[in-house]
């Protein structure tokens, strides 16, 4: 007898096959039939006819190592059909925690908080942190979460785990060396899925230091990169400073050769996609061209939708990455609103805003493109929903000068929302023409982690819209696949990313008339009643993880059927050649 039976689906796999209308049965966690007619008993079933059942999706790219203590569900990501996510991410987790030092938890969420855009109250409160090894960590979610989840192992916690407060600014001596690979090897024996690490100058710790790894020379990430090889269905991810824009010739040469010393996948996050900058994708893909001939595989990460962002002059957001910004932008209220009144500190800013050492923040310079979002003071009234641009020309003052008279008038509270400057068909049609390459895949939420200031987690919901109502970039059975299949694959992840008989039963079963994203609202559900952007899924009927239904219709069951996916067990060595 079946667990469950849906009947009449349109089911669309993942393999990128046409679609086709079938019955499909679930047993035990898995998928046991897809044939038309299924006359089996079931115990339970459900007409599915005019809805699509694809595979579980999954995204490659995620920060939830903390969320999921205090939000199993996982949300927004598995009411929009995500079963499967990959955290660990951009050389920063929450293990290990060397048992001596029980200040360097604190140092941990502080990070996390600063550089991952994570509620600091709700990290202390929302997570138990009682684990030291690695394997610990992973063995405090299992059993308690309703999303399948691997997890890379971070290169800052390694550092930190072996050199203390030495991690940030000093190098390892050849025995801590040593003992970082050893710990490495016990993480990845545990079931990490391999290393992350980064070298962006955009990630600081919460005393605003460079983060451990960014200390990290070339010998010691390629010691790391070779332990990662030593074992079974194991991954690279690394952030370099060029990931923001274009890399240089050095940052290309590094990941080539971690790659390659560890015959392992690498992957990078995120592509930026602009046809104003024409010379961007080439120069970003050159490290993956480099790579197979080298005999390894880099991988870019992509987003296919436009991410809004939240952002303000009251809080750390993007704007204090642009070189120079965050000395403004980052001094106590009174005198950060004394100097931005500032005209010339408005025009200093604004040069290098717009500089070449702004990289891709450059789109962020377009001050009358801005839409005020919420606002708090009289003075404000009525400009909730307008665009700068059309205020400023009202008062006859330069856009960036009338958008910081509207934050003051706040105390710096006023909400903005960036409007992406790269909604141009020729700049979509490069994005559909840069989805051909071997080496790019979908993914980059970044969900989980900048929760006040974006919400990349719809990012399936809304790509499957736009690819059957809007621009139609990519047919259906492509993009199911291309979320489902593609980063499966990458990961060698065992028996998912498909509806296949035998394969576990990861599905999510939408209307493809309605199937979308909701705007993104602030709300406040995390510990500590922290804010975050939430959005609504639309369209989305039911979603299953391991056969256990976890969403019907955008509500949680309050089922925990998810898994941890651990390297080898799990997943599959991917090879390079």
């Amino acid at each position: 007898m079946l667990d469950h039976l849906i009947t009449g689906a349109t089911v669309v796999d993942g393999t990128g096959a046409p679609a086709r209308v079938a019955d499909v049965g679930i047993k035990d966690g898995r998928v046991a039939v897809v044939a038309p007619g299924v006359t089996a008993e079931s115990r339970t079933g459900e007409d599915a006819r005019g809805l699509v059942l694809a595979p579980g999706f999954v995204d490659p790219h995620t920060h939830y190592d903390a969320q999921l203590f205090w939000d199993p569900y996982a949300t927004p990501s598995l009411n929009h059909g995500v079963t499967t996510v990959a955290g660990g991410n951009c050389g920063f987790t929450l293990a290990p925690l060397h048992p001596a030092r029980p200040e360097d938890a604190d140092y941990t969420r502080r990070m996390m908080s600063k550089v991952e855009g994570m509620s600091l109250v709700a990290l202390e409160e929302g997570a138990p942190w009682s684990w030291r090894s690695f394997g610990e960590y992973l063995d405090a979610l299992e059993g308690r979460i309703a999303v399948n989840a691997g997890f890379m192992v971070g290169h800052c916690a390694l550092r930190r785990y072996v050199m203390g407060a030495d991690a940030v600014g000093g190098q390892p001596s050849d025995a801590q060396l040593q003992r970082m690979v050893a710990l490495l090897h016990e993480a990845m024996e545990s079931g990490a899925w391999g290393l992350s690490t980064t070298q962006s100058s955009t990630h600081s710790d919460g005393d605003g230091a460079p983060v451990a790894s960014r200390h990290a020379r070339p010998a010691e990430l390629l010691a790391l990169a070779r332990a990662v090889g030593e074992h079974e269905g194991t991954q690279l991810e690394a952030i370099v400073a060029g990931c923001l824009d274009r890399f240089d010739d050095a940052e290309v040469d590094l990941l080539v050769e971690l790659s390659a010393a560890a015959g392992r996948p690498l992957n990078w996050n995120v592509l930026t996609i602009d046809a104003a900058v024409p010379d961007r994708v080439p120069r970003q893909l050159e490290p993956s061209e480099r790579a197979r001939k080298a005999g390894g595989r880099i991988v870019a990460l992509t987003m296919p939708i436009l991410t809004p962002m939240n952002m303000s002059l009251g809080t750390f957001c993007a704007l204090n990455l642009i070189p120079g910004w965050g000395d403004v932008l980052g001094l106590p209220l009174p005198e950060r609103i004394a100097r931005l009144r500032d005209a010339d500190v408005r025009a200093e800013l604004l040069r290098r805003a717009t500089g070449e050492e702004a990289g891709v923040f450059r789109r962020l310079a377009r001050f009358d493109q801005y839409v005020i979002g919420d606002t708090y003071s009289d003075a404000n009234a009525g400009l909730a929903g307008r665009v700068v641009g059309d205020i400023a020309a009202e008062r006859g003052q330069e856009p960036f000068a009338c958008l910081v008279d509207i934050c003051a008038n706040d105390r710096m509270r006023t909400v903005l929302w960036p409007m992406p400057t790269d909604n141009d068909a020729a700049s979509w049609a490069l994005r559909a023409a840069t989805w051909e390459h071997e080496d790019v895949l979908l993914g980059g939420s970044d969900a989980g982690a900048h929760l006040d200031r974006m919400c990349g987690a719809p990012y399936t919901t809304r790509f499957l819209g736009d690819c059957l109502r809007g621009r139609k970039l990519v047919g259906l059975e492509r993009a199911v696949r291309m979320l489902t299949d593609d980063p499966a694959r990458l990961f060698g992840l065992r028996e998912r990313g498909r509806v296949t008989e035998g394969y576990h039963a990861d599905l999510v079963l939408f209307d493809p008339a309605t199937v979308a994203a909701g705007p993104a609202t602030l709300v406040h559900d995390l510990p500590g009643d922290s804010p975050r952007l939430d959005s609504k899924a639309l369209g989305v009927r039911a979603v299953w993880v391991n056969g256990v239904e976890a969403i019907r219709d955008d509500v949680v069951t309050g089922a925990v059927p998810g898994r941890v996916l651990r390297s080898g067990r799990d997943t599959r060595t991917v090879a390079t050649k």
